[in-house]
């Protein structure tokens, strides 16, 4: 399938398909699905990517009526998993709600038991809870997503996105380009990037977002704001779209310069977030779990929707069935653009010989809100 940014001629980058659901709010199609509650587990999910660094998710599981509704807390520190797996399922979460009662009730409880580092967290494990509700409620109706919200999924374009490492190396993208056939990339830029080794990436014709990580300080992801590297990366991809770059008085001149093709990914949190950027994009990084709230997602869709702003979905380095979910709803919303979900597989550290390649069928559970591969 095509790029989404046409090749060639220093041209911005077309408009992304624009999001449509309809003139009513999708989140009202949602919000009065009855939901019965009767109790919760968690599970810790482990995957060491190397001798320093292991992801770790939990998948929550609520219980209710002979059925269970799965979601994933997708916090970055294993302590916030932790601290949640020595307390157990403390939260008195039973009862018979509506989806935005058992919302409302969320909004009333601490979800962790001490103050995590980042407040970005906050809406992280809410969506974890917020998911499985919607995907529980959804087995006892005897429904799948797309019949309450009355939309097709269509065939999920993805690309795989990865940092090159420390020192980089453009090895890995060369070896999926042979394995996997139309294999396309969202890169994290790094300074230490140097001309030849981002020549032989634009030369590789297959990048459609370079990001370059300018929202994340104090974190092992911090890129910082190095002016050099966003000339270089503005000037070396013309064709791509340019992710959450940090404005200073250095980068702001190469950055005002391509305005056009500057997307926004770790600043939003609210369609607030969203109408309050200084110049409005073309597209937008729409990862659930920054929304929190099933509420504030749809709201954010409808927003992109009545404004003609594209979306593209991205991931929080899923272990289990969060990845799913973010799968359908691109599936869903935006099939058709450049998607940082990739199946969990591309993230493996020793990735298999047979990988799938874009775009996904989509493959939906009879009834939920999940991939059929996380039923």
């Amino acid at each position: 399938m095509a790029p989404m940014a046409p090749r060639g001629g220093g041209q911005p980058p077309k408009r992304p398909p624009v999001v449509s659901v309809g003139a009513s709010r999708t989140y009202d199609l949602l919000a009065g699905l009855p939901v019965t509650v009767e109790g919760y587990g968690l599970e810790r999910l482990e995957q060491p990517y190397s001798d320093e660094f292991s992801r770790v998710t939990t998948v929550i599981t609520l219980h209710g009526g002979g059925h269970d509704g799965i979601g994933e807390d997708v916090c970055y520190d294993a302590i916030d998993h932790d601290r949640m797996q020595e307390l157990g399922p403390i939260h008195r979460l039973d009862g018979r709600w509506s989806i935005d009662g058992f919302s409302d009730h969320l909004g009333t409880l601490e979800l962790f038991s001490a103050p995590p580092d980042w407040e970005a967290h906050h809406d992280y494990r809410r969506w974890g809870f917020e998911s499985a509700a919607l995907d529980l409620a959804l087995r006892q109706v005897g429904a799948p997503l797309t019949d309450v919200l009355d939309r097709a999924a269509s065939p999920l374009r993805f690309v795989h996105s990865r940092s090159l490492g420390n020192p980089p190396d453009a090895t890995p993208v060369h070896r999926l380009i042979e394995q996997v056939p139309g294999i396309r990339f969202k890169l994290d830029a790094d300074p230490e990037w140097s001309d030849e080794l981002i020549s032989d990436l634009a030369a590789t014709d297959r990048v459609d977002t370079v990001d370059l990580k300018g929202h994340y300080e104090g974190s092992i992801v911090d890129r910082g704001a190095d002016p050099e590297l966003y000339a270089r990366i503005v000037a070396a991809f013309p064709d791509a779209w340019i992710e959450d770059p940090r404005l200073t008085e250095e980068t702001r001149p190469v950055i005002e310069a391509v305005w056009d093709r500057v997307t926004w990914d770790a600043p939003l949190h609210r369609v607030a977030d969203i109408a309050s950027l200084e110049v409005q994009p073309r597209a937008v990084n729409v990862k659930p779990s920054r929304f929190g709230r099933l509420a504030e997602l749809c709201d954010v869709y409808d927003h992109l929707r009545d404004t003609r702003i594209g979306a593209y979905g991205g991931g929080q380095a899923e272990l289990g069935p969060g990845r799913g979910q973010i799968q359908y709803l691109a599936a869903v919303f935006h099939p058709d653009a450049p998607n940082d979900v990739a199946p969990s597989a591309y993230n493996l550290p020793e990735q298999p010989e047979q990988l799938p390649s874009s775009p996904l069928a989509p493959a939906l559970s009879e009834t939920g809100f999940r991939w059929a591969t996380d039923a």
